[in-house]
């Protein structure tokens, strides 16, 4: 059965279960597929039959989601985007698009205020735009990555294979806005089986206690998140099985997961999976997973990012595409169903970066990688790369060595920039016992570097904070990091 299917069968066979909650407001499987088909027939009464997306603006309500179901009913790709940004970006993002049209939760409040009967199926291929994500681009300018409905079925269909979720019976942790990729992790998932999922707002991001009073009076079973948002939950002590009992599971994505992390996850929440995924947006939010064990996390310094997802090529290759032997490095290739086929109106960087292999689209992904035995690890961004004084420095190197040391849960290397100068490098580091001694942890995590490191890779300063800033997608902002330590 087609992914899109299952989700409108749950409004039939349980039209009262509880499909989504944000804040107050709770949307019923019923009232969620009723409200989009009423969108459905909206948008193809007053849109032309031509497929052009329709932008999503807001932030995580559940009129967003009748707004998804309704625009795929309608055959017409999305475009979520977080009301959080600036106006001029939220501009540029429709322009780039082509939207036919804008829709806000209000708008859909209005354009479907009540559910009816489902509209006459629309045919479907496989290659029709489901979704369009934008990310950053290189130049300041945002990209749309096209993803399509074969792209995310691939997707669905491995993760449900993999993780055997529960039809009916799973509450899902939904962390990330709408509008990045990883919230599609826990949507559809959630969605597909019948689940309930749970929004964490802004509000719950700015107040820790009502974060954690969200967690402990919500049933999660299946975490999703940015290791850095989980990473700031950890700082509680209280974080651990006792406040979240029924949690089966822990589902990261977006970036690194430092090892002291999912050290310390094993040991709080000994009956729940913790799992490692890896996978760039032009992929289709992942690609490869692995569960952690206790034994895994102690034999690696940097953690693997795991195997490749069935029917899929996840290859490290050379300057001219060739597959470098076993534990050499080069770049992360992934060819295969669940690929993207390519930027939105942007031909150029799509031949930049999409090519063919084994028969299917494949993404060259820009990632460092090096496979030991059958495990991916993942090395950081081949342009995360800074020059200071002459040197060529891999940030990413220096962060990992910080991660390695005793009593350092976490770390961000930036350079600091001053008059446009490159001036110098600043750690920033999260202790794991949070009422430690700070200059002491800064102290020897300095000498750790400076017995590994060449002298030129060591920061100049290295300082313990409470936090990180995190970006609205809820990875670490190493733009404000750069800007608190050039100020100080």
């Amino acid at each position: 059965m087609d992914f899109l299917d299952r989700i409108l069968s749950w409004g039939m066979r349980a039209p009262d279960r509880v499909a989504h909650v944000s804040a107050t407001r709770r949307m019923s499987y019923g009232e969620l597929v009723g409200r989009a088909a009423t969108l459905a027939r909206e948008l193809a009464t007053t849109l032309p039959n031509d497929r052009a997306p329709v932008a999503l603006v807001g932030h995580r309500e559940p009129q967003l989601l009748v707004g998804m179901l309704g625009c795929a009913l309608a055959n017409h790709p999305y475009v979520p985007i977080d009301d959080a940004l600036p106006a001029p970006r939220v501009a540029r993002i429709q322009e780039i698009a082509r939207v036919a049209t804008t829709l806000t939760p209000d708008d859909i409040d209005r354009l479907a205020p009540v559910g009816s009967a489902l509209p006459a199926p629309l045919a479907r291929a496989g290659d029709d735009r489901f979704y369009i994500m934008f990310t950053s681009g290189s130049t300041g300018e945002p990209k749309g990555v096209q993803v399509t409905r074969g792209n995310l079925a691939a997707f669905i269909d491995w993760m449900l294979g993999e993780q055997a979720f529960t039809p009916g019976g799973e509450v899902f942790l939904n962390q990330a806005n709408f509008s990045f990729d990883l919230s599609v992790m826990d949507t559809y998932l959630s969605l597909v089986t019948g689940g309930t999922l749970v929004s964490a707002t802004r509000d719950h991001v700015a107040d820790l206690r009502a974060l954690f009073t969200l967690l402990r009076e919500t049933p999660f079973t299946t975490w999703v998140s940015t290791p850095t948002f989980a990473g700031m939950c950890l700082a509680e002590p209280a974080f651990s099985a006792s406040m979240l009992p029924r949690l089966r599971r822990f589902l990261f994505c977006g970036e690194v997961l430092p090892r002291e992390v999912a050290r310390a996850l094993l040991a709080r929440f000994p009956s729940a999976a913790v799992w490692n995924t890896y996978g760039p947006t032009e992929a289709t939010v992942a690609t490869t997973s692995v569960r952690l064990d206790h034994a895994m996390v102690e034999a690696n310094d940097a953690l693997p990012v795991g195997r490749a997802m069935q029917g899929t090529w996840v290859e490290v290759v050379d300057a001219d595409g060739r597959v470098v032997p076993e534990g050499g490095r080069g770049e992360i290739v992934i060819a295969g169903p669940n690929v993207s086929p390519g930027y939105l109106g942007r031909d150029d960087l799509t031949r930049a970066r999409f090519t063919r292999r084994h028969g299917h689209r494949a993404y060259r992904t820009g990632d460092w990688g090096r496979y030991r035995g059958d495990q991916l690890f993942c090395e950081g961004r081949m342009d995360q790369q800074v020059k200071l004084r002459g040197y060529r420095i891999e940030l990413g190197e220096i962060e990992a060595h910080l991660r390695d040391v005793s009593g350092v849960r976490d770390a961000a290397v930036v350079l600091v920039v001053r008059d446009g100068t490159p001036h110098s490098l600043v750690a920033l580091l999260l202790a794991e016992d949070a009422r430690g001694d700070r200059e002491a942890l800064a102290r020897e995590a300095k000498a750790a570097l400076a017995a590994q490191l060449p002298a030129y890779m060591v920061p100049r300063r290295l300082r313990v904070v409470d936090r990180f800033p995190m970006t609205a997608n809820g990875k670490v902002d190493r733009a404000a990091l750069a800007a608190e330590a050039g100020a100080r």
